[in-house]
């Protein structure tokens, strides 16, 4: 299944719902709780994807492919190595990355991302799959420059529209072995699957919810595959993921 939230371009008003081809059936209530078809439709001509999900927090895996931390030169950690991402970084399919003027080098960085459908506390591995509410496309921009001088992540992630997302919320995946992918201005930079992840989905939401306490909506990013580079304004970045589907946006300077 897929959910979506979504504009009317016609009256402005924002809506959610589940996408049927190419037919939107509008939902009452909330996805992650309890929802009913309203009897409302809408055509995808009509109407303008919005991030599928409104998290409280984001929570990220970092060098979790083992390419991706040889490129970088990381040392693999015997857990998880978690940082933060402020909420407030969330866009949609086809709003623009903004970089702002203080940055110089801007990175990008194709990524699974699992949005939780009920507060988590100490759950098992095998119990994780009951606390997910689905699936979708993520972008982790990245001021890298920034990130370079400073031992602290969370600035140089944090900057407005530094987290696109879409471009709906999957409901029906397996998340073990698909195929991720990431292009600029049509170039494939990034392809890798799921399967070359040192910790999968379920481990590490496990192994944060034993950390950190994890609430309906919350979403946690699972890692970036081999490929860093770097946009410049005017490219146009696209992420797509096996199963779900793909979001495109496009650089421009604040």
């Amino acid at each position: 299944m897929k959910c979506v939230r979504f504009e009317n371009k016609r009256t402005g008003t924002k809506h959610i719902g589940i996408l049927e081809g190419e037919v939107i059936h509008g939902v009452y209530g909330s996805i992650d709780t309890y929802w009913r078809i309203t009897g409302d439709t809408f055509a995808l001509k009509d109407i303008q994807l919005l991030a599928p999900c409104v998290p409280k927090q984001i929570i990220c895996v970092s060098f979790n492919y083992q390419a991706h931390a040889e490129e970088c030169g990381a040392e693999i950690t015997p857990e998880p190595s978690i940082f933060g991402k402020a909420a407030h970084t969330v866009i949609g399919t086809d709003a623009h990355i903004i970089c702002p003027q203080e940055v110089k080098d801007l990175g990008y960085g194709a990524e699974l991302a699992v949005v939780v459908k009920k507060r988590m506390k100490n759950v098992k591995v095998e119990d994780v799959p009951k606390y997910i509410l689905g699936y979708t496309c993520a972008n982790d921009i990245t001021a890298r420059d920034i990130q370079r001088k400073e031992s602290q992540w969370l600035r140089c992630k944090s900057f407005d529209t530094f987290c696109p997302l879409g471009p709906w919320l999957e409901t029906e995946l397996d998340p073990s072995n698909i195929e991720i992918k990431l292009s600029v201005n049509g170039e494939v930079k990034q392809c890798a699957r799921t399967s070359e992840m040192l910790y999968n989905a379920y481990e590490i939401l496990s192994y944060i919810s034993h950390s950190i306490t994890l609430d309906a909506g919350d979403l946690v990013l699972t890692g970036t595959p081999v490929g860093s580079g770097s946009l410049h304004v005017g490219d146009e970045v696209t992420v797509e993921i096996e199963g779900i589907g793909k979001i495109s946006n496009r650089v421009t300077r604040a």
